[in-house]
């Protein structure tokens, strides 16, 4: 009879009686990975000496719930694996045994309200990106009178990126959180807040942001999903900005994610070849050492309301029951010229609120939703269109993903000072930009 597998988590060693806590210098495993019992997982560094953390168990590694270089303390659980052995089911390190309360943020001395006040900045942001590429000519076959550089020319887009069927939009958020906590310099218990955009979320509930949550071990931290769509992630840091300013939190982890590969109707022309999957994070934080946040404009227009819609929540389509139509639907022609004057209309704003002139930009990053779409709103923005940083080609449309996703690839390219604003149209019709000094 096989034996029956449970989950558990497992703790750092103690080297010494008067030591409490250790660093991880690098680990020797990562999730979904088998060990055996005295396989070394990870290389610690004690007060008093560097030492090797072996497995007491064979298992597999669920979540390495520290990154290396992150300090742990000896109560604070490491790994969470899943084993077979029996003898590990009353496995209690003593120091686990005393739960440890996780202290509450300190308060944040700044000015509410103008972002003149200081105080909002952001550190670090992470993408993740699934691995399959699907190609307009994959895409085309569906369609006799259409070739994959047509859909290129109207859209942009040559290729996207889908997620493989066991994906789910929290393991893509997941991989782009850890990314960002990591070029953020923090640790993953320093996050006071956990803000999520998705049209996709994993359920209906709990929110996607509560299961990132859990997954990260961050205990009884606030955490909550957003729907703005395509402008969602920019709400998120104007969100935890507010949190910032207020008190509320020091560290706020923004996510942006979305799935979109399956809600698309593979024989509607207006869809089909726009969607991409993807994630895309970043840690606001209070301080100044960092990208500064100048202005944060939000805004919905409700006479787009109808343009772009799903009527079936989630990130998949269960049974097409009930009469409703589960795809992602498009009026394209109007909404086309409707995201083309909004996108004109925030960057302007944008620049305008931030105190800066047009020729001063360094990079527009839009959201990432129509090669046309964004040329025909720079001829009027007064940037020029090859100062719009676009990456749709490779990824095409990522919703509230997008953006997050773009910083990734342009963030090595920037200087200190250079001025740029992120700007987004999404259904609803909702709009968003956020101007930020680098």
């Amino acid at each position: 009879m096989e034996a029956q597998t449970f989950q558990m988590s497992l703790y750092l060693p103690a080297q010494g009686a008067v030591e409490t806590e250790a660093t991880i210098v690098q680990w020797h495993v990562a999730a979904g990975e088998a060990f055996e019992k005295g396989q070394v997982l990870a290389q610690i560094d004690s007060v008093k000496s560097v030492f090797d953390f072996q497995a007491p168990c064979a298992g597999k590694v669920l979540r390495i719930l520290h990154l290396e270089g992150e300090t742990v303390s000896f109560s604070d659980p490491v790994l969470e694996i899943e084993t077979a052995d029996p003898q590990m089911r009353d496995w209690i390190p003593p120091a686990a045994s005393a739960p440890v309360r996780r202290p509450e943020p300190e308060p944040v001395a700044s000015a509410a309200g103008s972002c003149e006040a200081g105080g909002a900045i952001i550190l670090g942001f992470g993408g993740y990106l699934p691995d399959r590429v699907v190609t307009n000519a994959e895409l085309v076959r569906e369609f006799s009178d259409i070739s994959a550089e047509y859909v290129y020319q109207v859209t942009g887009i040559r290729q996207r990126r889908w997620a493989a069927e066991q994906e789910k939009p929290s393991d893509m958020a997941y991989a782009a959180a850890l990314e960002a906590i990591r070029k953020s310099n923090i640790a993953i218990k320093d996050i006071d807040a956990i803000i999520l955009s998705t049209t996709t979320p994993d359920v209906a509930m709990p929110a996607t942001a509560c299961i990132l949550q859990e997954r990260l071990c961050l205990g009884t931290i606030p955490a909550f999903d957003l729907n703005a769509a395509c402008s969602g992630w920019l709400y998120a840091v104007g969100m935890a900005q507010g949190m910032i300013l207020s008190g509320m939190a020091r560290n706020v982890l923004t996510v942006g994610v979305d799935m979109q590969s399956r809600l698309v109707d593979r024989s509607d022309r207006r869809t089909c070849f726009l969607f991409g999957d993807g994630a895309g994070a970043a840690i606001v934080s209070a301080g100044t050492a960092g990208h500064r946040i100048r202005r944060v404009i939000l805004g919905s227009d409700v006479r787009g309301i109808q343009m772009a819609r799903r009527l079936e929540p989630g990130y998949f389509v269960a049974n097409g029951c009930g009469g409703i139509d589960p795809w992602i639907r498009l009026d394209g022609p109007a909404l086309f010229r409707m995201a083309a004057e909004s996108f004109n209309a925030v960057v302007r704003e944008a620049i305008h609120a931030a105190g800066w002139r047009p020729e001063e930009t360094r990079w527009v990053i839009p959201h990432q939703a129509n090669a046309r779409i964004l040329k025909a709103a720079a001829k009027r923005s007064g940037v020029p269109f090859d100062r719009f940083y676009l990456n749709v080609e490779r990824v095409g449309n990522t919703s509230s993903a997008s953006i997050p996703l773009a910083l990734t690839e342009v963030e090595e390219g920037l200087k200190p000072g250079d001025k740029l604003i992120r700007c987004a149209v999404g259904a609803g019709i909702t709009r968003a930009a956020v101007a930020v000094e680098w």
